[in-house]
């Protein structure tokens, strides 16, 4: 279970609770998560195992554990890139945390329920236009991250995944109740349990595809630094199939907390991006009319929730670069995390200037921000979990693979079912991924 807890807790962030409901509504609601959960178990899943295999084979950090499988120069060079890609998406992804941290306050205070509907209005777009307390509110954010990194994987990561992971899901149980008890949510509900196969188009299954890599944080080297923690006994594909189904249940109860509030507020689904910053505020003051008391407890409790999936992804983020820095390096893990602090920090910093004073700079027709993300997700973690795929399905040896999926033969389900892991590995597994990069060319 602590080992579960801890890869759920890299796995469930703020690709659940911010993307997916997005995501939904601009793809047709329930035909959008079916395709969704089926990529998660075809093609996610065997990459998963793939990370997980060459991580705990290895008992390294990534860099090293790439090196076992691939010698020399080439092996070194993809290690590394699975050092990079973590510490680049922390520093952006930090900017959202600290997001996080300034509406949770909000809501604290109780602004969301004083205000008027139109006194909110834009309010997301004011906020992240102001230079400074975005950045405050991101270094924060980060400090936060790198003190629990810092007290280690048993007493810092380990321990806060143990209690995150079900207040996180107390949380979002109760925005779910909350929501289905507004006015006019059943249409949410039908919206999310009703397939319109009509509104699916190739994008969908790009957007799922892509998703599903997002949320279970694939490629970014993340489950290879976990699984060189995970004991030689601990079954490894069980470990998966848990952090697998954890990850989509959190993701459908947050559309269930989402989706029938934002159709009870009369609000586009397919809003994008800002559904959660920009329209939710609106829905807690418009409802606060009616309930103040319920809406200022759902608020507080709504950004509590975005906080804690964010802080629990950013952990795992930072730790891959910890790791290397420990292992490889020599630093003392203080250390270690003093300097990432500086260097992730400071690129965070000018990702969130992107949207004010440096909004004017721009890369690939990008701002900043929009071009970290862009390259995270279309170019680093697809090579990532190119990677890991190959390795796992074609230069670990076959008998190496199968036994450390059946820990030495003795679980025999998981006997049985290697000849299916190993086809989804070899031939389904690096299809998916060169569909998401033909996407992201075409």
């Amino acid at each position: 279970m602590a080992v579960i807890a801890a890869f759920a807790g890299s796995a469930i962030g703020l690709g659940n609770i911010w993307r997916f409901p997005y995501l939904v509504g601009e793809n047709g609601g329930a035909a959008f998560i079916l395709i969704y959960i089926a990529f998660t178990l075809i093609l996610s899943l065997p990459i998963f195992l793939a990370e997980s295999v060459i991580g705990r084979s290895s008992q390294a950090n990534c860099r090293a554990a790439v090196g076992f499988l691939v010698p020399g120069r080439v092996g070194q060079m993809f290690g590394l890139l699975m050092v990079f890609t973590p510490l680049w998406v922390v520093s952006y992804y930090s900017v959202v945390g600290g997001w996080s941290i300034d509406y949770l306050v909000q809501a604290c205070c109780l602004d969301f329920v004083h205000a008027t509907p139109d006194q909110l209005a834009g309010g997301f777009e004011r906020f992240i236009a102001r230079p400074w307390l975005p950045i405050l509110f991101h270094l924060v954010f980060m400090g936060i991250t790198v003190a629990v990194v810092a007290f280690g994987v048993k007493d810092g990561i380990e321990k806060f995944c143990k209690w995150s992971i079900p207040t996180l899901f107390v949380l979002i149980v109760f925005l779910v109740v909350y929501s289905l008890t507004l006015p006019g949510s059943f249409k949410g509900v039908e919206y999310l349990l009703k397939p319109d196969f009509s509104k699916v188009t190739a994008h969908t299954f790009i957007d799922a595809l892509g998703q599903s890599f997002f949320s279970l944080s694939l490629g970014t080297g993340i489950v290879i630094t976990y699984s060189s923690y995970v004991k030689k006994n601990e079954n490894l594909v069980v470990a998966g199939v848990g952090t697998a189904v954890s990850d989509l249940l959190f993701a459908l109860l947050a559309g269930f907390a989402i989706l029938p509030a934002v159709f009870s507020a009369g609000i586009e689904p397919g809003a994008g991006p800002t559904l959660i910053f920009d329209t939710l505020p609106y829905i807690f003051s418009s409802l606060a009319q009616h309930a103040p008391i319920l809406s200022t407890v759902a608020s507080i409790l709504f950004f509590l929730a975005i906080f804690i999936a964010a802080l629990t992804s950013s952990i795992s983020l930072l730790e891959v670069g910890v790791a290397y820095l420990t292992e490889e390096r020599g630093f003392k893990r203080g250390w270690a995390c003093v300097l990432l602090f500086v260097l992730c920090g400071a690129f965070g910093t000018l990702c969130s200037l992107s949207f004010g004073p440096l909004s004017q700079v721009k890369l690939f027709g990008l701002n900043l921000f929009d071009f970290a993300d862009s390259t995270a997700s279309n170019v680093l973690m697809v090579l990532g979990s190119l990677i890991s795929v190959v390795l796992a399905g074609w230069v670990m040896p076959r008998k190496a693979l199968f036994h450390e999926l059946t820990n030495g033969g003795v679980l025999r389900k998981n006997a049985r079912l290697f000849p299916l892991i190993l086809f989804l590995l070899r031939y389904v597994a690096p299809i998916g991924i060169l569909m998401l990069v033909l996407s992201s060319v075409l």
